[in-house]
């Protein structure tokens, strides 16, 4: 068996397969055939008065029109449908019976006053509900931007400036939706609080490491572990008590001292006692690595699993990576693809450049390997979302054709990662990663391919390769 060539068109290809799986047009509708083939009865959508659907995401929107067409389907009335979800602009388009509400440019992954009007309605029609009323909540990645409701006696602006703080700090995601939480009108539980029909089922595509239901979108359905101490522990971590609006801080300070509701800690019952509210993960970043990595086999590659389970400063990660790479094809005997799910973060100074956090992993990684030989490796870093930072890249390659084209144009490396800004290196030697949006996101997805070393070839291989297993 010929040896596949390794490429960066084949790093893409591994890539778009994993993120397909993961594509709300697959996922949900294969989802809700399997609750009705085992015969759940919360999914017998015909003894419903109203369906009401909310929710936001980037996947939103084709999570809202997967929802219409299995509905459709089933045979349901669409008239008995009703719904708002808040999406990135780009996504909208008409539905049957469902309002999909543009909530933000791409590009600008923070609360809007568009989003926060948005969220209002969502609460309102989940406070419609009758009690024989159906509520569908559709929760992707980015959620916590699109679905902003700030507490009482906080302003949209202040609470943006809470977020790009934490942003800065390089807080992580659980850390973030603490805080968020506890300023929040509708996250931590409190949009399922409001809802007083009979079912609440909740669909989620997960962005967060491990899938934790209070932290996708920052929970607004699910019960919250997380206390006003916590957030306030948050802040003061980072050293943002002094930064943070004057309206924030008392809020969180009245919390600490019980004077205001915490966001509730278990789920509501219903008439029959058992909880009213369930959730379903559709998609993970665990789902998309599976599909990359059988795209990977059956082109002839050995594939190792490194798990959706990386996270932390983006820099050193990228660095270890880049020297198992450098191990790794020492040591294989075959083609191989290495893949990594999970999500790293960057602390950024006030004055930084241009980029995002795989736009940053692959610049690190290449600064590494560029102390050794770059040849027969192949990085591509992508956001499944399509989306990686404030810019309209999903991340970059790293190989070394980007090298030779940095040194004929005389880009220092190292400058670059010091002022983070690795989108403009990446624009110049044309190795930005341009997807569009992909309508899903399950965090990051990145394909490592490394060929043999020389001298090693696929006769020294054992009858068995290694690392299919992966």
């Amino acid at each position: 068996m010929a040896s596949p060539a390794l490429s960066r068109a084949l790093a893409e290809a591994i890539w778009h397969a994993g993120v397909q799986a993961v594509r709300p047009q697959y996922c949900l509708p294969q989802f809700l055939l399997q609750r009705y083939q085992e015969g759940d009865p919360r999914f017998d959508f015909q003894q419903y008065s109203r369906i009401l659907v909310v929710g936001g995401g980037k996947a939103g929107a084709a999570m809202a029109g997967a929802l219409e067409e299995a509905l459709a389907s089933a045979g349901v009335d669409l008239s008995r449908v009703e719904g708002w979800v808040n999406v990135p602009s780009e996504t909208v388009r008409p539905l049957k019976r469902i309002r999909l509400h543009p909530a933000r440019p791409m590009g600008v992954n923070e609360p809007t006053p568009e989003a926060a009007y948005g969220a209002e309605q969502i609460l309102q029609l989940a406070r419609s509900a009758g009690p024989d009323d159906l509520l569908i909540c559709l929760i992707s990645g980015g959620g916590s931007a699109l679905l902003p409701l700030p507490a009482e006696g906080i302003s949209l602006a202040e609470k943006q400036q809470v977020v790009r703080a934490l942003l800065r700090c390089g807080a992580t995601i659980a850390e973030m939706n603490a805080v968020r939480k506890h300023i929040s009108r509708i996250k931590g539980g409190r949009l399922a609080q409001e809802f007083t029909g009979r079912v609440c089922l909740t669909l989620i595509i997960s962005d967060v490491i491990g899938d934790p239901l209070d932290v996708i979108a920052s929970g607004p359905t699910a019960p919250d572990p997380t206390t006003y101490s916590d957030a306030w522990s948050v802040l003061e971590k980072y050293g943002l008590l002094d930064e943070i609006p004057t309206g924030v801080r008392e809020h969180l300070q009245r919390g600490v001292r019980g004077e205001i509701p915490e966001t509730p800690k278990d789920l509501p019952l219903g008439p029959d006692g058992r909880p009213r509210v369930a959730h379903f993960i559709l998609a993970s970043n665990r789902h998309a690595l599976e599909a990359a990595a059988r795209f990977a086999r059956q082109s002839g590659l050995e594939v190792v699993q490194l798990g959706p389970y990386l996270e932390g400063e983006t820099r050193p990660v990228a660095e270890t990576l880049a020297c198992l790479a450098r191990f790794w094809r020492e040591e294989i005997r075959w083609p191989t693809a290495v893949l990594s799910g999970g999500e790293t973060t960057v602390s950024l100074p006030k004055q930084h450049g241009k980029g995002g956090r795989n736009q940053e992993f692959a610049l690190a990684f290449l600064h590494k390997l560029s102390q050794s030989d770059p040849n027969g490796v192949i990085l591509l870093a992508g956001g499944t979302d399509g989306e990686d930072g404030p810019t309209d890249a999903a991340g970059a390659f790293a190989d070394a054709e980007v090298l030779r084209q940095a040194q004929r144009r005389g880009l220092n490396l190292a400058d670059f990662l010091t002022r983070h800004d690795a989108y403009t290196f990446f624009d110049a030697v044309a190795a930005l990663f341009r997807p569009g949006l992909t309508e899903t996101n399950v965090m990051d997805l990145r394909v490592l391919l490394i060929e043999p070393a020389a001298g090693a070839s696929a006769a020294d291989a054992p009858t068995k390769r290694p690392g299919g297993a992966g």
